[in-house]
């Protein structure tokens, strides 16, 4: 496909990240470009999305975010769009690699910051392209209250219904403003100890920003959550809403796979987390 539709660069060599994505695979093209490949075709709309939007967040974010390069079309067999972009350098972050969690923790909270203050008229309204991140998590429900009939016995199951029920008990009544969708650290991007690029924009759009407090309970430590939510002036409801998101997705998780399995004992210990912080609100 490089060959046919930009030849220019048919004669870089083509080579497999380290670390790669489940919606899309990502080749690094020579030493200056990359090539993101759609996996499905429900995931085919994203990298057109983010083609179209990211050129218009990144002068307004203090870290570098993906630029698109090229767009390429279906061809050779393969059946989606896909995209070329600048190659960004940085390791996926770590425990390992991050110098201060906490002064970390505070450099995402004000990129998400800048993020949600770029004006969000015609961005593309939280929904199926985002999976609904940036909607109601009640859209989540019924898998939700699913995994938990199935855990019964397993966790403690109550309690995980009244975080979930308080997720549910309030709503975002403010303007829609953009978010990410999916802030892991598997998307944030280190250098020298420090925040360097945010990637995947995939499931971004303008909506509810809750989803975004995803990596809080999943990644930070009791001391750098409560420095991020401050830096992100989090208020009750939205932090409320958050631990909804991120309880949906280890439930489901953990009710999937086996307790012994890496991401069985990923979701236990987030459902954990998640829980003793709904505990110490209330």
């Amino acid at each position: 496909m490089i060959a046919a539709q930009f030849p220019q660069w048919k004669d870089l060599p083509i080579t497999p990240v380290k670390v790669d994505g489940w919606d899309n695979r990502t080749y690094r093209l020579g030493e200056d470009l990359t090539v993101r490949l759609p996996t499905a075709a429900g995931y085919a709309p994203a990298v057109r999305k983010e083609d179209a939007w990211l050129p218009v967040l990144a002068p307004h974010l203090p870290v570098p975010i993906p630029e698109p390069v090229a767009q390429g079309e279906p061809g050779e067999g393969y059946p989606f769009g896909w995209s070329v972009r600048r190659w960004m350098d940085g390791q996926t972050a770590s425990y390992d690699n991050i110098a201060d969690l906490s002064a970390f923790a505070r450099a995402l909270a004000e990129f998400l910051r800048a993020l949600q203050q770029i004006d969000a008229t015609n961005g593309p309204e939280a929904g199926k392209h985002s999976f609904y991140r940036g909607a109601d998590p009640a859209h989540y429900h019924d898998e939700t209250i699913g995994s938990l009939e199935k855990l019964a016995g397993r966790i403690d199951t109550d309690k995980t219904r009244a975080v979930w029920n308080a997720a549910l008990g309030n709503k975002w009544t403010g303007e829609p403003v953009w978010f990410h969708g999916d802030v892991s650290n598997g998307n944030l991007l280190v250098r020298d100890g420090e925040l360097a690029a945010v990637i995947d924009f995939g499931t971004s759009g303008v909506g509810d920003p809750a989803c975004d407090m995803y990596i809080a309970w999943t990644f930070l430590d009791a001391c750098s959550r409560e420095v991020f939510r401050k830096a992100l002036s989090v208020d009750d409801e939205t932090w409320a809403r958050g631990r909804g998101w991120v309880l949906w997705k280890a439930l489901i998780t953990h009710a999937g796979n086996g307790e012994a399995s890496p991401h069985g004992a990923w979701a236990r210990g987030v459902i954990d987390t998640v829980l003793a912080d709904h505990r110490r609100a209330t």
